[in-house]
C-alpha cells in the first residue's frame, strides 16, 4: 500500500536556496504555528508541486533513506529533500496514520499530565523544533532533555512513577514495579515484564553483554537481586538488606534503562534465534560476533539505531554522518494532557549538528527554537542582542552547581613530592584562603554569584550556611603563614616558594580549557596565589586526555567544575561526596579501586577520606530519611573542613533560548545536571507552538 503526499513549495524547491540559514523553513512554510500535519504550505512565489510516494509499510527512517538519503551539508538539492522530508517525517510518525484509534494507541491508565497544575497551559499539537548539537554523538542527551523514566522526579524533587503506573518499596529491600496496561513500545509492540526480565537475565547477567556484572547500583554488599515476574504487568527487585539508590538511580539525568524491546533484541541473541540466521548479519555489520552486533543495536542512551523502539516522546530517524537528525514522535506515547491530547505536543525535534563556538552566535541568528547545552553566562550579551529580530526570548535558570570553578588537587597523585603537598591539610587551606572570590565573582558572575566553597546551594534542604563559608574567606597573611608552617619557606629570586626537592611550587593545574569562566579564573587565582609565593600554570586539552592523565595519577591539580548534585534531598545518594568514583579528580585511584571491587587503583589510605568511605556506606544500609539527612550533613560539614574539593563561585545563570512563540518554557527555573536532567523535569514533551500574531489578531 502506498500513501501519496503532494506539498506546494517555495522558491527553495524550484532552485533558490532555502530561506532559512541552515536549510529549514519558518514556522509558518514548516508547520510550526499548529497548522495540521499535510496543510499545504504557501508564501512567496513560484511555487512548485512536489509529489512524494512512500510505502507505508516501512518505517519512517526508512522512508527517508529511500527518498533522500542523508541531509546535505551543502545547499541545493541536499537540503531541499532535507526540508522535504522535515514535513514528511512528522506526517509518518502521525498517530493519524496508525491504524488503530487515538485510544488504542494509549495505555488503559495513561498518565494524566495536570498543566494547570505545573504553572502550564494545555498545548496546541503540531509543528516540530531546531536546536543544535555541537557534535553527532551529543545527539543522545535528548533522552535527558525529554526525561521519560519508570520512575522520575517531579518539579518538586519527589519520586513519582511515570512509565510505571506505580511503585511499591518494602524499607527499600522490596521493590514491586506495576506497569501500565496496554502500553506499547513505538512500533506497536506490547510493552511487558518481559522486557525487563530480558534485560536483568539475557543483557545485566550475560557475561556475553554485559563482561563487567550487572550495574554497580543493582549491588547490594556485592550480591544482586532476586528478580520476579509476578505476571506480565508485576515485576519484583528483592535485596536482603536496603538497596535506597535504586529508585533515585531510575530518576538520573541519564537513564540506566533496565528494561530492553525484548521482541526487537531477541532476533540477535542466539539463545533465541539460530546462529545460521545471525551470523549473516554479524557479516554484513563487519563485528566479531553476535554479541558485538547486540551491543551496537541495543543503543538506547547513544540514539544511534533507528530500528530499535523506544518508549521516549520522540525517536530517532537517520544516522550519522548527517548535518540533521531527526526525531519523530512516538504514536504509543503513553502520557496524556487533561483534555486528553496525547503528549509530546511536538511533532519533529531535528537536532543541526554546529562547531560549539559558533552555537551562540547560530541561536542570535535565529536558528535555534530551543536551545541550552553549550551556551553559557558569558553569551548573554549576544544573545539579548538578536531576540526582537529574531523572534526568541533568552531566559536566564539560576545553575544549582557546587562551584563554577573548583579546584582538585589531586591526593592520589604519583609524584610523591605532590603527593605529600596535596594531602596536608594545611596547604589545602592556604589555597583556598588566598583566593580572592570577590574579584572572581565580580570578574566571572559579574557580581551575581555566590562566593566559597564547592557544597550544596541554598535550596537544597540539606544546606547550612557554613558549608559554604568555612576557610572560603580572603586572608593571604593567614596562607602564608599556613605555607610556612608547612615546610615551604624557601624561596627563589623571583620570590617563589620551593618545593622540598628543590623545585618550584609550580602548580600545573589541567583542564579541559572549554570553558572561559576557567580559563579567566585560573589567570586571576594565578595573580591571587604568586602574593603568597605560589605559581600555577594553566595546562588546557583535550578533555579525555585529561581525564587519563588524572586516572594515571600524572595530574598534580584539575580545574573543572564543581559539585554536580548540588540541590539534594535527603534520599538522593550522597556518592559524590566520597572516594567512591574515578572520575572525581580529587582522589580518581580511590574510585577506581572502589569501582573495580580492588582490582586497580589504589586503597584509601587517609583516615578522614576513610570517614566519608565509612559514611557514605551507613546511608547506602538505610532507607531512614532522617538517619540519611543525618550522613549528608556529615559527609557535607567533612568536606567543608578539609577542603578535598577548592570552591571558588557559584550560581551562574544558564541561558535557555526559546522561541517567543513556543510555549510552556519556563521563564525561570533551576538548571542542573542533577537532579534536574537539565530541562528534563520541566517537561519538554508539554512545549509546544502558540499561533503566530497574525492569527493571534483574527
Amino acid at each position: 500500500m502506498t500513501l501519496r503526499f503532494r506539498h506546494l513549495f517555495t522558491g527553495a524547491a524550484a532552485g533558490e536556496p532555502s530561506p532559512l540559514p541552515g536549510g529549514g523553513w519558518p514556522a509558518e512554510q514548516a508547520g510550526r504555528g499548529g497548522a495540521a500535519s499535510g496543510d499545504v504550505a504557501t508564501g512567496g512565489t513560484g511555487a512548485t508541486s512536489i509529489g512524494v510516494a512512500l510505502p507505508l509499510a516501512r518505517p519512517a527512517h526508512e522512508c527517508f533513506a529511500l527518498a533522500a538519503g542523508h541531509p546535505s551539508p551543502q545547499r541545493g538539492k541536499g537540503w531541499r529533500r532535507s526540508a522535504v522530508l522535515s514535513l514528511l517525517l512528522p506526517l509518518l510518525a502521525s498517530p493519524a496514520l496508525a491504524s488503530d484509534s487515538p485510544s488504542d494507541r494509549l495505555p488503559k491508565q495513561p498518565l494524566v499530565v495536570d498543566s494547570a497544575a505545573q504553572g502550564r497551559q494545555v498545548g496546541k499539537p503540531g509543528g516540530s523544533i531546531v536546536t543544535l548539537v555541537a557534535k553527532a554523538r551529543d545527539i543522545r542527551y535528548i533522552s535527558t532533555y525529554s526525561y521519560t523514566r519508570l520512575v522520575g522526579y517531579d518539579e518538586a524533587l519527589a519520586l513519582k512513577p511515570d512509565i510505571l503506573d506505580k511503585f511499591e518499596s518494602d524499607n527499600d529491600k522490596v521493590f514491586t514495579f506495576t506497569l501500565r496496561e496496554g502500553h506499547r513500545w513505538s512500533d506497536g509492540q506490547p510493552f511487558t515484564a518481559e522486557d525487563i526480565r530480558y534485560w536483568w537475565e539475557d543483557v545485566a547477567l550475560s557475561k556475553d553483554l554485559s563482561p563487567s556484572g550487572p550495574p554497580e547500583f543493582m549491588m547490594v554488599d556485592g550480591q544482586p537481586p532476586r528478580f520476579e515476574v509476578i505476571d506480565p504487568l508485576h515485576v519484583r527487585f528483592s535485596w536482603d538488606k536496603p538497596n535506597p539508590r535504586f529508585l533515585p538511580e531510575l530518576a538520573s539525568p541519564r537513564d540506566p534503562f533496565i528494561y530492553r524491546p525484548a521482541h526487537y533484541l531477541k532476533k540477535f541473541n542466539p539463545r533465541y534465534t539460530p546462529k545460521a540466521e545471525i551470523e549473516p548479519l554479524v557479516k554484513q555489520a563487519k563485528v566479531k560476533g553476535w554479541a558485538a552486533l547486540h551491543n551496537r543495536l541495543d543503543a538506547m542512551f547513544e540514539q544511534t539505531n533507528p530500528d530499535l523502539p523506544t518508549l521516549q516522546p520522540w525517536r530517532v530517524t537517520n544516522t550519522a554522518p548527517a548535518a540533521r537528525f531527526v526525531f519523530v514522535r512516538n504514536p504509543y506515547y503513553h502520557r496524556v494532557d487533561t483534555n486528553g491530547q496525547q503528549l509530546p505536543y511536538i511533532d519533529t525535534v531535528n537536532m543541526d549538528v554546529a562547531a560549539s563556538g559558533l552555537l551562540a552566535a547560530k541561536a542570535n541568528a535565529g536558528e535555534a527554537d530551543l536551545l541550552f547545552r553549550g551556551l553559557n553566562m558569558e553569551d548573554i550579551p549576544i544573545l539579548r542582542e538578536g531576540e526582537r529580530a529574531k523572534g526568541y526570548r533568552t531566559h536566564l535558570w539560576p545553575t544549582a552547581r557546587g562551584s563554577e570553578l573548583a579546584l582538585y588537587p589531586n591526593l592520589t597523585v604519583t609524584d610523591p613530592v605532590w603527593r605529600a603537598l596535596n594531602r596536608d591539610l594545611r596547604y589545602r587551606r592556604a589555597l583556598s584562603l588566598a583566593i580572592d572570590r570577590r574579584t572572581l565573582n565580580n570578574a566571572l558572575l559579574f557580581g551575581l554569584g555566590t562566593e566559597g566553597n564547592d557544597t550544596v546551594v541554598e535550596k537544597s534542604p540539606l544546606y547550612k550556611p557554613e558549608y559554604r563559608t568555612l576557610y572560603a574567606g580572603y586572608d593571604p597573611a593567614e596562607a602564608s603563614r599556613l605555607l610556612d608552617e608547612v615546610g615551604l619557606t624557601q624561596r627563589n629570586g623571583a620570590g617563589i616558594r620551593l618545593l622540598p626537592d628543590g623545585r618550584e611550587l609550580e602548580i600545573v593545574v589541567e583542564t579541559d580549557g572549554e570553558s572561559s569562566i576557567l580559563t579567566d579564573g585560573l589567570t586571576l587565582i594565578a595573580e591571587f596565589w604568586r602574593e603568597i609565593g605560589v605559581k600555577l600554570f594553566v595546562k588546557p586539552q583535550d578533555r579525555t586526555i585529561l581525564r587519563n592523565r588524572a586516572y594515571s595519577g600524572a595530574a598534580v591539580m584539575v580545574a573543572a567544575q564543581g559539585l554536580d548534585l548540588a540541590m539534594p534531598t535527603a534520599e538522593m545518594p550522597p556518592d559524590e561526596l566520597a572516594p567512591v568514583h574515578q572520575d572525581t579528580y580529587a582522589w580518581p585511584k580511590w574510585g577506581q579501586y572502589v569501582e573495580t571491587r580492588g582490582k586497580e587503583g589504589e586503597p584509601c589510605d587517609m583516615p578522614q577520606a576513610q570517614a566519608l568511605l565509612d559514611l557514605n556506606a551507613r546511608w547506602m544500609a538505610t532507607g531512614d530519611n532522617v538517619e540519611q539527612a543525618k550522613i549528608w550533613g556529615a559527609m557535607l560539614q567533612n568536606r567543608a573542613e578539609n577542603q578535598w574539593v577548592i570552591g571558588t563561585v557559584s550560581g551562574a545563570l544558564q541561558p535557555v533560548v526559546a522561541k517567543t512563540r513556543l510555549l510552556n518554557v519556563p521563564d525561570k527555573q533551576i538548571y542542573s545536571w542533577k537532579p534536574t536532567a537539565l530541562i528534563g523535569i520541566y517537561r519538554m514533551d508539554q512545549f509546544y507552538w502558540g499561533p503566530n500574531p497574525k492569527e493571534a489578531a483574527r
